[in-house]
């Protein structure tokens, strides 16, 4: 039995030299991709967010307290 040859088609994808918008599409609807993402997977924001939200709070009470203690 004979091989037989197989075309192959290839596709080669390439930018022109002169293209200016290469990450457009990136930008493109920022807030609208934003909004998506995160009602799509509230729950997992809601988890990150806590805690960082949380911690902030802590260290600005904690040092406002420290503050007050030292004033007198």
């Amino acid at each position: 039995m004979g091989k037989t040859p197989v075309r192959m088609k290839a596709v080669v994808y390439a930018l022109s030299p002169f293209q200016q918008k290469v990450m457009s599409g990136l930008w493109k609807d920022l807030p609208g991709k934003i909004q998506h993402k995160v009602s799509e997977n509230w729950i997992s924001a809601a988890l990150l967010l806590t805690p960082l939200v949380g911690t902030y709070t802590y260290v600005q009470h904690y040092q406002e307290k420290e503050k007050l203690e030292h004033r007198y």
